[in-house]
């Protein structure tokens, strides 16, 4: 096949904002995760991408893989940031 007719990558592919998820791993109490939702609740509301919450109290495996970090943003179930969530970049993340 000609490289020129190769599929791209799918990770390389701009999905629909429908087809994108944002998840907050963080858990109750924590400032930062409050801080960080804000900003995702505004970010996914402008651009029409769903987004999640998940309480690493409530889950062993989060908690172990995270509790240092949080909160921890996922774009698309890859670690986007963790503890401060900067607008801009997530939109662009978002928009790619």
């Amino acid at each position: 096949m000609s490289p020129m007719f190769r599929r791209s990558d799918r990770r390389t592919q701009s999905r629909a904002p429908e087809e994108r998820l944002v998840t907050l791993i963080g858990k109750p109490g924590c400032h930062l995760c409050d801080d960080a939702q804000e900003v995702i609740e505004k970010v996914c509301a402008d651009l029409g991408v769903p987004w999640e919450k998940k309480d690493i109290t409530e889950d062993e495996e989060l908690h172990r893989q995270y509790w240092e970090q949080i909160p921890v943003v996922l774009v698309d179930g890859a670690q986007h940031t963790f503890w401060r969530v900067n607008e801009e970049r997530l939109r662009k993340a978002l928009a790619r």
